[in-house]
């Protein structure tokens, strides 16, 4: 039996590998050995996440509901200080999501702080905050879940910089990948 610990220290059973001497006899399951007679076999059971939803469960528990952002279900919130912004806040969130990450909007006029804290009380991992600034400037503030302060960055920029984490899982990038793939790896003995 596999055990794993959450976020705050209790054990979860959560995968299994049994072996079953019964359950082949009953099911009446035979082989022919080398000796050329029949053997009741041993059976080997194996859950090795246990139930999907136990899994699942573990996970969310692991994490304080925080998940990664590769994760994460939805992995932005786009959303405006002003209804200045809305526009852009628009093209911000459709570039996102055809790039692939799971992206949201948030054009509600309500104070920016309460969309904040209502957002990163539902563990989102990246809010994207508009102003007049950043859609006079093409830019975007990032603000990260748990993190002090934000970060201002062009949208192209942003935007390469969340793939890359969402693409690796938050690991840096082989050196293969960033610079040419497959074939620049081989010719750097990379994976040989």
């Amino acid at each position: 039996e596999f055990v794993l610990r959450d976020a705050i220290g209790r054990d979860w059973q959560c995968g299994t590998l049994q072996v079953d001497f019964n359950l082949p006899a009953r099911l009446g399951a035979t082989y022919i050995a080398e000796d050329g007679q029949k053997h009741v076999p041993v059976m080997l059971h194996r859950a090795l996440f246990g139930s999907l939803e136990r899994f699942t469960g573990i996970l969310i528990e692991h994490y304080a509901g925080a998940l990664p952002l590769w994760l994460a279900p939805v992995q932005v919130m786009v959303t405006t200080i002003t209804s200045d912004g809305d526009d852009y806040a628009r093209e911000v969130a459709r570039r996102f999501r055809t790039a692939g990450l799971r992206t949201e909007l948030d054009l509600r006029n309500e104070k920016i702080n309460y969309k904040v804290r209502e957002h990163s009380l539902q563990k989102i991992p990246v809010i994207i905050a508009l102003g007049k600034r950043e859609v006079e400037e093409r830019t975007v503030s990032i603000r990260r879940l748990g993190a002090k302060g934000q970060r201002v960055l062009p949208l192209d920029d942003a935007l390469a910089a969340l793939l890359e984490e969402a693409d690796t899982r938050g690991q840096p990038a082989a050196p293969a990948d960033r610079a040419g793939g497959a074939e620049t790896a081989q010719a750097q003995g990379v994976g040989t």
